[in-house]
């Protein structure tokens, strides 16, 4: 802006003088731009041109601000606010350039060139001067944007920057070089959740960055994954189970339990753990953008064997001969090797044991051990019966074998079978057909006899055995002999105690013979011998009666 100054109407002598002062023809102040808007902390070029008339020489030179009609003008140069920031570039001839440097919003004012010449009150201010204005910068931002979407940012000023200026842009203080744009806005196309931060613009040559606006992208969960802890898990333990997931806002976390609900929260606990807790984990991760289910994890739940059970395989009836196995089952984590007993007698290992071709020998108790590191369990022990057909059948009699025709002798059969034999047939050498039936049988005639024993699984016949019957003569020869031997016994005990009471008698009487009272009567003792030493003879004489006459 070029300032002049044009003479007015004649007027009286001294106002015509103060008019000249100020009006006279030849001076003027050119300011380019008059209005300057620069940023702050930046360094300011005011160019400044200026003329008076000839004749006069330039004694002094400033600038000032603000200036007041009527009011003394500082020199800004001694100002202490100015006086190391404000440098003149010009002369004392025309140029009035200035840089003022590291400007701040206390520096906007209005600045205006003055000049003193040689000749009395030959002064001039270039008013109006040059408007400064210093602004900061401003990042404009949505408060948040959706992944994928478009977004623009803006480096916004107050004012509009005189100089020509080139942006650049920050993301968490690292510079965006791509982002180096003449253009104040900033364009996220497809927004990532990697474009998510604080950003800040500045220009190009200038030391003064904005404050940092925060660009919050929102996105649906993404990276859905269960930590578990402890790594190992011994039934009892307390065990933590943690939902870890990427969303913007915060997901809301579900856990399910196989396809069952079971808690929300980051965090899912479960205190003294079973191994009925032993199943497949996951957590939902949900927002109003969407939901992502995690991975399923297995909760393994270790435990000591339990539910030890030996089982047969087949009907359960056994036959020697069959091929039979043994399963052993249980109930652990890890599994459990398996060991087994006969009896008390270590057998073999495996969960199966296996016998083929089997034999009575191998009927016994059976049982399994289960054991892994947490602990051992015994099955209960289970009975091996092997079931087989009568053998090693044979006869035994009571007594002899020999017998006399009218009495009879027992035969009895026994076998080895399993299960015992309960059907028994008695069979005659020489006849197809059965004499008896039961374990023992009545023999009542000679012969050879065997027995056959069964049970369902076969039968087996015995050796044959002989039994003698003796017939007739025979019989009544012992008859008689027994018979005379018993009488010959019985004579003699009779004959000892006779003679017992007959030396009893002898000694009382002392051979004497008693008179009787009655004189007709009278008693004779007579011993005789007889022909058999067998029998002694006591007669008693009485006197015959009277006959009548």
């Amino acid at each position: 802006m070029v300032m002049s100054v044009r003479m007015a109407p004649p007027l009286p002598v001294i106002f015509l003088l103060m008019i000249h002062n100020v009006f006279s023809e030849g001076w003027g102040v050119s300011y380019s731009p008059s209005h300057i808007c620069s940023l702050k902390t930046s360094s300011v070029i005011m160019s400044c041109t200026y003329t008076y008339p000839t004749g006069h020489k330039i004694e002094k030179v400033f600038w000032t601000k603000n200036p007041v009609k009527g009011k003394e003008t500082p020199d800004l140069s001694v100002d202490p606010e100015y006086s190391q920031r404000l440098q003149y570039l010009g002369d004392k001839q025309q140029n009035c350039t200035i840089r003022l440097s590291h400007v701040t919003q206390k520096d906007q004012h209005m600045y205006c060139f003055r000049f003193i010449t040689d000749k009395p009150n030959a002064t001039w201010l270039g008013e109006p001067g040059v408007n400064l204005t210093v602004t900061d910068l401003q990042v404009e931002a949505p408060e948040r944007v959706t992944e994928g979407h478009n977004v623009r940012l803006t480096c916004k000023s107050s004012c509009t920057l005189t100089d020509r200026a080139t942006f650049i842009w920050y993301r968490n203080s690292q510079q965006l070089t791509e982002r180096r744009d003449r253009n104040n806005q900033l364009l996220l196309q497809s927004v990532r959740r990697e474009d998510a931060g604080r950003y800040s613009c500045a220009l190009h040559g200038h030391t003064y960055i904005s404050p940092a606006a925060q660009l919050n992208v929102t996105y649906p969960p993404k990276n859905v994954s269960v930590s578990i802890s402890p790594s190992v898990i011994l039934e009892g333990d307390s065990v933590t189970l943690n939902c870890s997931s990427d969303s913007n806002p915060p997901a809301e976390i579900s856990w399910f339990k196989g396809g069952m609900f079971v808690g929300s929260g980051r965090i899912y606990s479960i205190s003294k753990i079973s191994s009925d807790h032993s199943e497949e984990y996951k957590c939902r991760s949900s927002n109003e953008h969407g939901e992502k289910y995690s991975d399923a994890v297995m909760l393994n739940v270790m435990y000591a064997p339990r539910n030890v059970v030996v089982s047969i395989s087949g009907s359960g009836v056994i036959l020697e001969g069959d091929s039979v196995t043994l399963i052993c089952s249980s109930d652990s984590n890890p599994p459990a090797e398996i060991s087994w007993f006969k009896g008390r007698m270590f057998v073999g290992s495996g969960g199966i044991y296996s016998i083929s071709n089997i034999r009575s020998d191998h009927s016994e108790e059976y049982k399994c051990k289960s054991k892994n590191k947490h602990g051992e369990k015994y099955s209960v022990a289970v009975t091996l019966n092997v079931t087989y057909p009568p053998r090693n059948v044979s006869v035994s009699i009571t007594g002899s074998g020999v017998i006399v025709e009218g009495d009879s002798v027992t035969l009895i059969c026994s076998s080895d079978s399993n299960p015992p034999a309960l059907n028994f047939s008695w069979f005659k050498e020489n006849q197809s057909s059965a004499v008896g039936s039961g374990q023992s049988f009545s023999a009542l005639q000679s012969g050879r006899f065997y027995c056959e024993a069964h049970n369902q699984h076969g039968s087996q016949r015995s050796d044959a055995v002989t039994v003698t019957v003796h017939h007739g003569a025979g019989r009544n020869m012992i008859v008689i002999a027994a018979t005379s031997g018993g009488l010959f016994i019985t004579i003699i005990i009779i004959i000892i105690i006779w003679f017992i009471m007959k030396q009893r008698c002898v000694k009382t009487e002392d051979n004497r013979v008693k008179q009787i009272s009655d004189p007709d009567t009278y008693t004779a003792l007579e011993l005789k011998s007889t022909t058999s030493d067998l029998y002694d003879t006591l007669t008693t004489v009485r006197p015959r009666p009277p006959e009548d006459s």
